[in-house]
């Protein structure tokens, strides 16, 4: 069976399937026919806690910017909004991921899964498809 890890800390891939139409519609379709599954992770932790154990996915969808879902969650419980943003900052982000990857890859003697970049912020998904893309080449 085909693995998406979807990983996003906002964009829900079951209720916003437009996102899986977009970068991976091979995956849009996993519940008419079970041949695909998608994997939500929405931090750094939870990316790389599934990884180890699962092995690696078919495919890997980042987000860049990680951790909104934490501080929106701070908000609710009463946490000041600026310390919210300060946390969400200091939160690894998907580049962080992909670098960990790259390092899990070589370490297993492994190839770079296919991948998309679904992020919002221009330079970094450019840096994470620049990062993974080097790292196929050298892998």
């Amino acid at each position: 069976m085909k693995k998406l890890l979807w990983l996003d800390d906002v964009r829900n891939p079951f209720v916003m399937s437009d996102w899986l139409l977009q970068w991976s519609p091979e995956y849009h379709y996993e519940k008419d026919n079970g041949t695909h599954e998608v994997i939500w992770v929405k931090d750094y932790g939870e990316f790389v806690d599934w990884i180890q154990e699962n092995g690696l996915p078919t495919e890997i969808g980042f987000d860049h910017d990680l951790g909104e879902n934490i501080a929106i969650e701070m908000v609710r419980n009463g946490t000041n909004k600026k310390v919210a943003r300060k946390i969400k900052k200091e939160a690894p982000s998907g580049f962080d991921c992909a670098k960990w990857l790259i390092d899990y890859c070589v370490e297993h003697k492994k190839g770079i899964p296919q991948f998309f970049v679904q992020s919002a912020n221009p330079v970094g998904k450019k840096n994470i498809i620049t990062l993974l893309n080097n790292a196929i080449k050298h892998i």
